[in-house]
């Protein structure tokens, strides 16, 4: 088996569809002598946010010299994105090799996409013996297939309406498959809002007699009179009673504070297992965080395909974002950060979408900040069809909709378009990010 092969056999496990359920992971696991019960843990759910905050963790962390090995989802570009031990990739060679040590324990046995990678990252972390796992979920929490480990500390970042045909059509039902990662006595850091999902993690935390810690009442962040400088402050003596100053977050966003508070909460409870740290590691790691494909500023040459003009000057550059908001809460945080930290003349956005999100809540919240909407289709069987989307916008916010099914010729229009103040936006699917981050600046990881 090469590294193409690897990659065809992982790919072809796409046709077994989403299956929770922690048996397969357990049996696999059994199978290879347990990696897990030989690596330590922090578990990370959440509607929005688990990456930010993984890496957030996972930063500051190897500023202060730790081997940190960090399991995300989904990539954008390559697989090997979701593996990583501070700022390394896995390699093809370890990628090919560990896969064919999880084909052939497997036999003839299959299973998912998600499975198959959550084994390799974890026989990877093993053999490369890191000092900690930042592990984040796939999808919910309950029979998500990274709730076989036994977490030092639990996160759930926030809880709202994602994924309804596979964890519930409200939020208390939502919550409670997220709830599921809380372990007996192990501490829970918890951002949920004041809701019906809070009422849910709290329950379940005294059901396993598991500390909670949240945002907003036994830590929080409060702003300094620099612009873009923070502090956060330890309500409650089990946290030490900890404070930073003078903080910077590396990714835009106002929320990320947010993300930012909920990963010093962690950090301030591992010093209790032996990961230590100084102030000034949390200030350059949080400084340094970079998170691909989530409000990710862009500026690039205008493309010399366009060729000269008249007006050449004033189309010398064009000026990206680009952020994987998919579900209602991540638009709602991309409007509130347009509106909030930008400035354009015009603001030309591409969207696309999967066939199984909630359109209607999503993108007429976008089209209507913009002059020009160019619906699309990115890769995937899942992709909506642009007249999908279409139909869940207002007539009168039609005419500003165009629909152009290749993603390349959307973004070429979306650049002839553009002048050098207006904002190009691509949104909606993650998938849209990759390809359309991969025709801008390349893949995420070098070479792919």
């Amino acid at each position: 088996m090469n590294y193409q092969d690897a990659q065809d056999y992982l790919n072809s496990l796409q046709m077994h569809k989403i299956k929770l359920g922690l048996e397969a992971m357990e049996n696999f696991l059994d199978k290879v002598s347990r990696p897990d019960e030989a690596l330590r843990f922090v578990h990370v759910a959440g509607t929005n946010g688990k990456g930010s905050v993984s890496v957030n963790i996972a930063t500051v962390l190897a500023h202060a010299g730790y081997r940190v090995g960090l399991f995300t989802s989904p990539h954008l570009s390559s697989v090997r994105e979701r593996f990583r031990i501070n700022d390394q990739f896995i390699s093809e060679e370890s990628f090919t090799r560990l896969a064919g040590r999880i084909r052939e324990v497997l036999g003839e046995e299959k299973i998912t996409y998600f499975e198959f990678t959550t084994a390799l990252a974890l026989l990877w972390f093993e053999e490369s013996k890191v000092d900690l796992v930042i592990f984040e979920t796939g999808l919910g929490g309950r029979l998500d297939a990274t709730n076989i480990v036994a977490p030092l500390v639990t996160v759930i970042t926030n809880v709202s309406m994602d994924h309804e045909a596979y964890l519930g059509n409200d939020l208390r039902s939502i919550a409670s498959e997220k709830a599921g990662i809380i372990k007996t006595a192990v501490p829970m850091v918890c951002g949920a809002a004041m809701d019906v999902s809070l009422e849910v993690i709290e329950q379940r935390c005294r059901e396993k007699n598991a500390p909670l810690y949240l945002y907003g009442r036994e830590f929080l962040s409060v702003g300094e009179t620099e612009p873009g400088m923070w502090s956060w402050r330890a309500e409650s003596d089990e946290l030490q009673q900890q404070n930073f100053s003078h903080l910077r977050c590396g990714m835009k966003g106002d929320y990320q504070r947010g993300n930012s508070s909920l990963s010093l909460a962690v950090l301030v409870l591992l010093k209790k297992h032996g990961y230590l740290f100084s102030e000034n590691d949390v200030r350059q790691g949080l400084a340094a965080v970079h998170w691909p494909g989530r409000l990710e500023y862009i500026v690039l040459p205008r493309p010399d395909r366009f060729g000269s003009s008249a007006d050449a000057g004033a189309k010398e550059a064009l000026r990206y974002l680009i952020d994987g908001a998919h579900n209602p809460a991540g638009v709602l945080s991309l409007q509130q950060t347009l509106a909030g930290e930008y400035t354009y003349d015009k603001l030309i956005v591409i969207w696309g979408a999967m066939e199984d999100k909630d359109l209607r809540l999503t993108l007429p919240i976008i089209a209507e900040m913009a002059s020009t909407v160019i619906l699309t289709k990115p890769e995937g069987e899942r992709a909506a069809d642009p007249a999908m989307l279409l139909a869940v916008i207002d007539d009168d916010l039609k005419k500003r909709c165009h629909q152009i099914v290749n993603v390349r010729e959307a973004l070429n229009f979306a650049e002839e378009q553009a002048m050098a103040n207006d904002l190009i936006v691509i949104a909606g699917s993650l998938y849209l990010i990759g390809e359309i981050r991969s025709y801008l600046v390349g893949g995420v990881v070098p070479g792919e």
